[in-house]
């Protein structure tokens, strides 16, 4: 990876940030709360890597199909450029340019996030579960590749695929909450299709909106792989250095929530909204601190 080395970098760009902050919050709010757990300098730099994200995602997700490849395109050499110390005028390309010279950025995770991005451009449906984790792993599981680097941490590569997993975990998440506005607002069905045929699932039967008896077993499966994933990638929390451990220990567990809701609420993730609320997020603080006071403990 390039680090760049031009002095005026050493001092944070206060109003590039802001707008990445700004855009932290408005966006995820449980990404937001974690961010908060983060030494000053550090949540700096996780809100410019959030919002370099945020802006391809929305790009992915918001622009008209006819445009979206080029604005991508766009997207991709703009924030390449930021990364080797060549940003351009706006904020969060400036943001991104200071982060990467304060920590170690791995520039090879940014470029699988845009091929995830292009996957959501490319592609409507999935066929397989490796399909899925690969999409996953692309445009969510990478964002622990980016965070680790900023936290520090010990344990090489073993870590690092923790991290991965944990951010896989997020992503799945928010397709489980999302399968009826991804379907009826964007066309998109991230749930594969051996999947579906294996439980009796049908599209047409997505489409209706009903949440069946033959769903709710593909729900409860989904719901245990994510959890899964959750309780793998948890394991290298400890490894992370400072308050970074905590920053993402509470991101995750608020991130699990969503899954409580969702069950919650009888796996209908087509009329109603899986979420959890500004108190029981502030109410996980306390657990997910004494969940990490356990885990490392035990080291």
């Amino acid at each position: 990876m390039i680090r760049n080395h031009n002095p005026e970098w050493h001092l944070p760009p206060t109003q590039a940030l802001k707008v990445c902050r700004d855009i932290t919050r408005q966006h995820s709010k449980t990404f937001y709360l974690g961010s908060k757990f983060f030494p000053a300098k550090q949540r700096l730099a996780v809100w410019a890597v959030y919002a370099t994200c945020r802006t391809g995602d929305d790009i992915a997700d918001e622009s008209l199909p006819h445009l979206a490849p080029q604005k991508l395109e766009q997207w991709w050499e703009t924030t390449r450029s930021a990364l080797q110390g060549h940003p351009l005028e706006d904020d969060v390309s400036q943001a991104l340019t200071w982060a990467a010279h304060q920590y170690p950025l791995p520039h090879e995770a940014f470029h699988e996030l845009y091929l995830g991005l292009r996957m959501d451009l490319d592609e409507t449906s999935y066929q397989t579960m490796a399909d899925l984790e690969l999409y996953c792993r692309r445009v969510a599981g990478i964002v622990g590749l980016m965070v680790s680097p900023i936290c520090g941490y010990q344990g090489g590569e073993e870590t690092l695929q923790k991290a991965l997993k944990l951010g896989m975990a997020m992503q799945l998440t928010n397709i489980l909450r999302d399968v009826g506005e991804d379907l009826q607002e964007r066309g998109r069905l991230y749930l594969p299709s051996e999947l579906l045929q294996q439980f009796g699932v049908t599209e047409q039967m997505l489409q209706k909106g009903v949440v069946t008896p033959e769903y709710q077993r593909l729900m409860q499966h989904l719901i245990a792989l994510a959890r899964s994933w959750y309780q793998e990638g948890r394991t290298g929390i400890p490894c992370l250095q400072g308050s970074g451990r905590l920053a993402v220990a509470v991101a995750a567990r608020a991130y699990e929530g969503i899954l409580d809701s969702l069950e919650q609420n009888g796996y209908n993730n087509f009329s109603q909204r899986a979420q959890v609320s500004g108190l029981q997020k502030l109410l996980m603080v306390p657990v997910a601190w004494w969940k990490l006071r356990t885990q490392l403990h035990r080291r």
